[in-house]
């Protein structure tokens, strides 16, 4: 019989909504949604195995995936659509980079920990493509 507890059974998760993921809520508003992704990262980083790898790519996600969604808010306040492309710019690279921390982390034999970081690593893409989309978007307006 699998004793893995569900994603609901883990405290951490209580108060998240899920973008788009498996038939649950797709949210829209992007700052929520990285603000959620961000959150999520961080509730998976506290069902990882300590070890050394795992504490130094903990910390680089947790910059990383916080990153997005800070950008995001910069850009939604920037003072310039050259300023807006930039911050936009960094959303698309920190979102790369949160995928790639992503993939390096070492989940154990946890099999809750690696479904969410799989489905992380689906929305970190989905990001990208989104923030990918934008500043083709803005760009091509400015020419």
């Amino acid at each position: 019989m699998n004793t893995e507890p569900t994603f609901k059974e883990y405290a951490a998760f209580d108060e998240l909504v899920i973008a788009s993921f498996e038939g649950e809520k797709i949210i829209y508003d992007l700052e929520e949604r990285t603000f959620q992704f961000a959150k999520r990262v961080r509730a998976v980083l506290k069902l990882l195995p300590k070890s050394i790898s795992n504490v130094e790519d903990s910390a680089q996600l947790a910059n990383s995936s916080g990153s997005v969604g800070a950008n995001y808010i910069e850009a939604n306040e920037a003072i310039s659509p050259k300023d807006f492309l930039y911050r936009l710019k960094i959303c698309r690279k920190e979102s790369k980079e949160s995928r790639y921390w992503l993939r390096l982390l070492d989940v154990g034999e946890n099999a809750f920990a690696e479904t969410e970081r799989s489905l992380l690593i689906n929305e970190a893409r989905e990001l990208v493509l989104i923030f990918n989309s934008i500043v083709r978007k803005n760009e091509a307006k400015t020419k």
